[in-house]
This record gives C-alpha cells, structure tokens and sequence, in this order.
C-alpha cells in the first residue's frame, strides 16, 4: 500500500491510500471514522459488487446504505435529497460518517450532503472508478448538476481521507477505463511532461490492465492532484488548470444531455478543442496537437465534438463556467505539453474559429 498525503497546512489535510484489498481493511476505516454512525452512499452498479464486502468490516457500527442509480443524469438535487432523508430518518448527529463508494457522481454527491447535513459531517471517499481514483475523488470539490450547467451548485468539503483500491478496477467496463485514462492524460499536459511521454509509451498496457502500470499512473496523478491542491485549495489560481478541456467538455455533457458521453469522452473531446486553439494563439505547434489527438485515440477516446452541437450553443453554455469573470468566457490553454497557463479570456473570434473547424 503506498500512502500520500494531500497537505494543506490545516486540520484538513488528509491521507491517499492506494493498494490492493482496501476495501477489506476496516482498520484504514476506523482511523476516520468519527462515529459509531455510518451512512454508505452507492449505486446500483457499484452496491451488489462490492456493498457487502464494506459492511462486513463495520459489524461494530450502526451501519445504514443508500443505493441511487447511476448516471450523470442522476446527479441532482432531486437525488441528493434522498441522502438527506435518510440522514435525518435514522436521527443521524452531526458526528456521524458518510462513505462515498462509487464514481464520481457518488463521491460528488456523497460529499455536498455531507458539507449541507447540518452544516458539516466528515466523508470519506472509496472511489470505484478509475476516472474517480485520479481525479474527483481527490480535492475537495463536491456538489450536483443543473440542467443549464454542470457542477453549478457545490461546495468545498475535503474528505478525511481517500481509499483507492486497485482490484476495484477489475470489474470496470472498457469505456469507464478509457474515460479515466482522459484525467490522467490531463496531469501529463498541464505540469507533468515526462508522465506524459510515459504515457505514450504504456498505452498499450494500461488498457490491458496491466496492474503495475494502472497502479504507477494512479499514484502519479494523485501526486500531481495532491500538489495543486495543497497549492491552491480553493481554486483561485494554478489550481484552474486542472480543468484543462473541462469548459469545452461541461458544455458537451450539458448540452447533448447529461450521460451521454462520459464526463472523461467530453473532457478529451475538450481538451482537442484547448489544443487546437492554443495552436492558433502561437503556443503549440501542429506537431504537439497531432500527439495530443494520437494519444487520445490511443486511450480509445473520442476526438471528434457531437455533429450537433452548434457554435452558438457552445457558447451560450461555456459562458455558465466557473472560471469566467464579468461575463467573459476564459479557458484553460497550452503553452507547452506540460505547461498549462491560467485561465485567459480568449477573443470570441478565435474560440469561434476553433469551434467552426467542428461545429454544425
């Protein structure tokens, strides 16, 4: 088991455990848990999987589940309610634990509830998702989907620590696999160049699973996240670099209809977009965007944006981005591979341009 520490030079700073067999270690979970008062959040994918296996280390609590369908689409405020209603039907205090065992719409929504349930109870992430191991599970960033943006009503609510089990990753179907693999590009291309190469080179084998090299690109981009966080916890600076293609991708997602690409299939998508406009601002040449699109082909991603996803609606719906001020649209862009620059406002005929090479 390799641990690291996500430092943020408070009572908030917390450990990442990544392994194999976690979820079978109760004493990694007794180190966190506050109380004998235990709420699993999961769905209905993860739950029949891998429910039992968490119960069964935690025969000395008082235990209660809640199981939600899976999907982006299910991440809402609608959804998140149920939470609360179980919370507060079994008298749940605010000592009480939630533990986020699934993806990333779990961890998101496992988190917000427990940063509203009375003002703040402890969470622990159990990421069962590749994409969710490298990236959302890490940072503190919680919250739900509106329908005219994505991730719009949160909070920050960083977790008492953070359980990546490796085996967990063995039942994953190969579309979840690739769309992780989009977050662990990304560290590559906005800090990480030598990851990057590495990454080029061992495609091959992280897609066969190979368990060494999974388990070297999961600590290597938990390094990376555990890093900018601790820089920069809530965001107001390098840490908007991690949304490297995220303001194209949330505008994909929300506009064909949250669950229809992954949120990894958006984010690469995205990121082709970021490449190709860092290209035409003078920072990347034509060679450093044809390796950015081969190594997501490689990743078996999408590189290709919906055919019917318009200009005019890309913009209506990045201009609803966290980054943007006073109304401009700013994105995250490229000036190396390995070296992203903070948010920028773009001129609206470059994004355009951008946009016309794929848009309807």
């Amino acid at each position: 088991m390799k641990e690291l520490q996500v430092e943020l030079n408070n009572a908030r700073s917390y450990p990442i455990y990544i392994g194999s067999g976690l979820l079978g270690q109760t004493a990694l979970l007794n180190r966190h848990i506050r109380s004998k008062q235990v709420l699993i959040v999961s769905n209905d994918t993860v739950a029949p999987l891998y429910l039992s296996t968490l119960q069964t280390g935690l025969s000395d609590y008082q235990v209660e589940t809640i199981v939600l369908p899976d999907g982006e689409q299910f991440k809402t405020l609608q959804y998140l309610e149920h939470i609360f209603d179980k919370l507060l039907s079994k008298k749940f205090s605010r000592n009480a634990t939630l533990l986020a065992l699934g993806g990333g719409v779990i961890g998101d929504m496992a988190g917000f509830a427990a940063a509203c349930y009375q003002r703040g109870i402890a969470f622990i992430q159990i990421p069962t998702t590749l994409l969710a191991q490298v990236d959302s599970s890490v940072g503190g960033k919680t919250g739900v989907n509106h329908p005219l943006g994505k991730n719009m009503i949160g909070a920050f609510c960083q977790p008492q620590c953070v359980i990546a089990d490796a085996d967990v990753l063995d039942t994953l179907d190969d579309r979840q696999l690739s769309a992780g693999l989009a977050e662990v590009i990304k560290y590559g291309l906005i800090r990480d160049p030598d990851f990057f190469v590495w990454l080029e080179t061992n495609m091959a084998l992280l897609l066969q699973r190979d368990k060494q090299a999974l388990a070297y690109a999961i600590e290597r981009s938990c390094i990376n996240k555990a890093e900018v966080v601790a820089e920069d916890e809530f965001e107001t600076g390098v840490r908007a670099t991690l949304n490297l293609g995220h303001t194209f991708g949330h505008a994909i997602e929300t506009g064909t209809g949250y669950g229809h690409y992954l949120h990894g299939e958006a984010v690469a998508i995205g990121t082709c977009f970021a490449a190709d406009l860092s290209r035409r601002l003078g920072w990347l040449s034509d060679a450093d965007v044809s390796r950015i699109i081969a190594i997501f082909k490689a990743a078996n991603l999408p590189v290709t944006p919906p055919a019917e996803m318009t200009v005019a609606r890309y913009i209506d719906l990045m201009s609803v981005d966290k980054k943007n001020v006073d109304g401009k649209i700013r994105v995250i862009l490229l000036e190396t591979i390995g070296k992203a620059l903070l948010p920028l406002n773009v001129e609206l005929n470059k994004l355009q341009d951008t946009l016309l090479q794929y848009a309807a």
